[in-house]
């Protein structure tokens, strides 16, 4: 925190800084942040472990399957179904078909 400053606030589009003797001023953060320093969005490709996440779900769910414990449609009143899985894992980065656990 900066020195002297005994709170600090963040509200939508400001920052409040309160000292010791309780004034506070506030701050746009427009004037702080630029647009590239905000992420534009995230992709599996970015977050590696978001492709090894999809991996081990498919190992669980692959398992499940082999030990009879689910079959090909989940849900209780079977909502969803293994090609609609395998296509988010897929969109995820991972494979259902050859999944990767291992470090890159």
């Amino acid at each position: 925190m900066v020195q002297g400053t005994e709170n600090v606030e963040l509200t939508p589009g400001y920052m409040t800084l309160t000292d010791a003797h309780g004034r506070k001023t506030q701050y746009p953060v427009t004037d702080i942040l630029r647009a590239a320093d905000i992420p534009v969005g995230l992709t599996y490709t970015q977050v590696p472990d978001i492709t090894k996440l999809a991996n081990l779900v498919v190992v669980l769910i692959r398992t499940l399957i082999a030990q009879g414990i689910i079959d090909d449609s989940f849900m209780e009143e079977g909502e969803y179904d293994l090609s609609l899985i395998t296509d988010v894992v897929e969109t995820m980065g991972g494979s259902f078909t050859d999944p990767v656990l291992s470090p890159a």
